[in-house]
């Protein structure tokens, strides 16, 4: 193999790990609470207490934001017990309009959370998430929310074809004036690549330069 060649070889590898691979859009699929098993997270907000603010907010390794800033999201009790919140929970109490970000602490394959708005009728589109892996896009879907039982609701939940770790939020503000949102699960069934594959992987390049040289 000639110089030139190993390394271009190096090169991919090492792009591979540092870079990533190349970008691609995933396929995303609605599930059910039913599809996170052993192994998955459940995260909740008991404990905190009501008004403690959501923008910042860090909470099992997940780092909430809001795109409008402090005061428009808190951990607050409404609308009160359906079948996928229980208080406490977030909720708007200002402008609903903005984002709501979830940056979590490691990939993951399968997300998903309660959620209500406050209408009493069935709500097209009444959530969309959008997911990333860092700053790249992966995919986005959209959740119709039904009475749940009073409110209109239900559980948004997807698995994609792609791992990430940032999750955006966003509510159908035209047909509601408030959401909330509880009981987030995730869960990875995407291998991700040890650390120990990239030594291994940079030290056989390391040999067979060695070979080639001597």
């Amino acid at each position: 193999m000639r110089t030139s060649q190993l390394w271009t070889c190096a090169g991919l590898v090492f792009a591979w790990f540092f870079v990533g691979a190349p970008s691609a859009s995933g396929t995303t699929i609605a599930i059910g609470t039913g599809a996170f098993g052993a192994g998955s997270t459940l995260t909740t907000f008991a404990g905190l207490g009501n008004l403690t603010e959501v923008n910042g907010l860090m909470v099992d390794g997940i780092l909430f934001q809001y795109s409008l800033g402090n005061g428009q999201v808190v951990i607050d009790g409404g609308p009160g017990v359906t079948n996928n919140i229980n208080p406490p929970n977030i909720v708007s109490v200002g402008n609903n309009t903005g984002v709501l970000t979830m940056t979590l602490p490691s990939l993951v394959d399968s997300f998903g959370y309660g959620f209500a708005v406050l209408a009493t009728n069935p709500v097209a589109a009444a959530t969309t998430m959008s997911l990333f892996n860092g700053v790249t896009p992966v995919g986005s879907l959209s959740f119709n929310g039904i009475l749940d039982p009073i409110f209109a609701g239900g559980f948004a939940g997807l698995q994609s074809t792609l791992a990430f770790n940032r999750v955006t939020v966003t509510f159908n503000t035209v047909a509601a004036p408030a959401f909330a949102l509880d009981n987030i699960r995730s869960a990875s069934t995407t291998p991700v690549p040890e650390p120990g594959s990239f030594f291994l992987l940079a030290t056989g390049i390391g040999a067979l330069m060695r070979r080639h040289y001597n």
